[in-house]
């Protein structure tokens, strides 16, 4: 009797975790949900390559503040360990591979801009004096500071305080701003030397151009030479091989940030060979192989980002690369290798980033990170298809559609066309924090979004034809995708909208004047409104100057400026519109959405303007991310219900 007893218990309580189990998994995505999410960053092996050592980053909203913790977990799979510091443990790449040198990255005042700069005797001044361009980039204003590595000696363990900077009194960044990081520098295998990677172009030159180089710095003579002198395009990540060899990527032409991104590998040191030549894509990351004899890498491929590999040319043996992995997701990063695995974080449109193992031989994935697993059982998330659209130039369009949980094809949904920005940014399986498409199809909608003319991973082709062409096939790659997911019979075609940021938020402006009444309403983030104005205010002058083709007086690039801007298309608009901007975006000025909002409320258009004074291109604190995404759902709600919105 105990024993039957016993079993009804177990047998109760298995039905009740079952049943609580579809109660919990009932939950859909919302904004507080999302900043609950826990972030995934992978610091790196540890020196013996058995284990990964990763960060989570976790957001508190009531403090607006961010705290990261530290694990690490067995390369071949097992029980994470929370760690304090990783020091100890994770190789440096500061500290020379003899352990006689370390490197820093110290501000360094070069120029006199400010007012007590000039004036010392007038100290509450606030003027900021410019007799060149790059007077400010992406979110700060130049102050005359920048960034120089500095050597300093290492003597029984202890590290000097005094170091030698080894790029006295020039104006020029090295890691560079704003993104650059520490794979921007490294040791040669004897600690003798440090490559590393610097723009040598002060104020209009730099802002003109992309041509950063790699330079070689000797300790011993304290000279420095140019090992790229001849490139004229992006030289960066420079690294060596297990065996000497230094490799890096290369773009060809100046002036373009989205050019073809090779791998160069320098055999001997005075002759170099370029291993994706041939190869029609582009590289976005590398390690060596640890035997130095191939390297992997990352690269967007069919609307994802895969992981390849390339040998080193053998005598008699052309060079070819192989495609390692394959599937609906993003190799985000490469960690390391182990033996023959390779550590990777990846992410698809559904999943945060997680750190994975891969089999270098079949090419198989285990996950090895498990962080957010628990918060994603509970989540009713919709599936994600590939849809090929024929273009109007009769090419073949890989487009992601996006469906809501619990998706019915015998109902009718609204539908969001996502306009991706860049204009040369991969359209993957990424996941993002703001544009979250998991979040925007738990909110009742279907979204479309095509790799459209200019995205990288269809070929070196495909992703240029955008320069130059705003306006143009790639405009048309847009409707050609909602037209051709609107005859589905889910599809409300009464209830669409158009949604983008960047390069993205052009294109909505640029839609609201032609679109023919398809939209219902626009959301634009932090988008080109006036092309005259953005060339005269941007501050990375060589972007405009490649992808509208120059500046606006010039007659041959007229059509950029005329018939591609889409303020001349205002006349057009009759459709509401929500417009976003950052006060510290200067790559797109806050001039862009103030114009655009001024002209909507100017011609009656139901429209509302979100300005986010302390935020660049992006939105980044965690309290004005929830304002952010409120406002979308809120915008969307009014101007585009679902059936759930319209009986509320």
């Amino acid at each position: 009797m105990r024993l039957k007893n016993l079993l009804k218990i177990q047998v109760f309580f298995i039905v009740f975790s079952c049943m609580m189990y579809r109660v919990l998994a009932q939950n859909k995505m919302t904004p507080e949900l999302l900043w609950k999410l826990n972030r995934v960053s992978a610091v790196g092996l540890t020196t013996d390559s058995k284990w990964v050592v990763y960060g989570v980053t976790s957001f508190d909203i009531v403090t607006n503040k961010r705290t990261t913790n530290y694990y690490k977990v067995p390369t071949f799979g097992g029980e994470a360990f929370e760690i304090k510091d990783f020091k100890d443990i994770v190789a440096d790449k500061n500290l020379s591979p003899t352990k006689k040198y370390k490197l820093s990255i110290e501000e360094v005042k070069v120029k006199n801009i400010t007012g007590t700069d000039l004036y010392p005797n007038l100290p509450l001044s606030n003027v900021l004096v410019y007799d060149n361009l790059n007077y400010r980039h992406w979110d700060t204003w130049e102050d005359g500071k920048f960034s120089h590595i500095f050597v300093h000696q290492v003597v029984d363990g202890k590290v000097d305080s005094i170091g030698l900077d080894i790029m006295p009194n020039e104006p020029f960044d090295c890691p560079q701003k704003p993104f650059g990081g520490d794979e921007d520098y490294t040791w040669n295998p004897d600690g003798t030397r440090v490559v590393y990677v610097s723009k040598k172009k002060y104020g209009t030159e730099y802002a003109i151009s992309t041509n950063t180089d790699l330079y070689l710095y000797d300790l011993a003579t304290k000279t420095t030479s140019n090992l790229t002198e001849a490139n004229k395009g992006y030289d960066t990540q420079p690294l060596y091989s297990s065996k000497g060899m230094l490799g890096w990527l290369q773009m060809d032409m100046e002036g373009n940030e989205a050019d073809k991104n090779d791998i160069i590998v320098s055999i001997n040191g005075t002759t170099s060979i370029n291993l994706t030549k041939d190869w029609d894509g582009t590289v976005s990351n590398f390690i060596w192989s640890t035997d130095a004899s191939k390297i992997y890498f990352n690269a967007p491929i069919n609307g994802t980002v895969q992981l390849f590999e390339v040998a080193l040319p053998i005598k008699g043996v052309t060079t070819v690369v192989k495609q390692i992995t394959n599937g609906q997701f993003d190799v985000q990063s490469i960690v390391g290798q182990s033996e023959n695995k390779i550590i990777v974080t990846r992410t698809d449109m559904n999943h945060a980033s997680e750190i994975f193992v891969i089999d270098l031989k079949k090419g198989d994935m285990v996950q090895l990170t498990h962080v957010n697993d628990a918060f994603y059982s509970t989540l009713k998330m919709g599936n994600i298809k590939k849809r090929m659209v024929t273009t109007t130039d009769g090419k073949q369009m890989l487009t992601w559609v996006i469906y809501p949980p619990d998706f019915d094809p015998n109902k009718t949904y609204p539908t969001l066309l996502y306009c991706q920005g860049g204009p040369q940014s991969a359209l993957s399986q990424f996941y993002s924090f703001r544009w979250n498409f998991q979040l925007m199809a738990a909110q009742g909608y279907i979204i479309v979004a095509p790799n459209r003319r200019g995205l990288p991973g269809f070929g070196v082709e495909w992703n240029a034809q955008i320069s130059g062409d705003y306006g143009g096939q790639n405009i048309k790659d847009y409707l050609s995708a909602i037209d051709d997911v609107s005859k589905e019979p889910y599809v409300d075609k009464s209830r669409l909208g158009c949604i983008g940021a960047s390069y993205g938020g052009y294109s909505v402006y640029y839609l609201a004047g032609i679109h023919e009444n398809r939209f219902k309403t626009f959301i634009a983030h932090d988008g080109i409104f006036n092309t005259k104005s953005m060339y005269g205010t941007t501050e990375e002058l060589f972007f405009v100057n490649h992808d509208l083709a120059g500046p606006h007086w010039e007659d041959k690039v007229s059509k950029n400026y005329e018939d591609f801007n889409p303020i001349e298309k205002v006349d057009q608009w009759n459709t509401p519109i929500l417009i976003i901007q950052g006060g510290k975006d200067y790559r797109v000025p806050d001039g862009q959405a103030f114009g655009a909002f001024q002209a909507a409320q100017l011609r009656g258009i139901k429209s509302k303007m979100l300005y986010f004074p302390e935020e660049n291109h992006w939105i980044t604190s965690p309290q004005n991310g929830l304002v952010w995404q409120h406002e979308f759902y809120k915008w969307l709600s009014e101007t585009l219900p679902t059936k759930e919105n319209s009986a509320q």
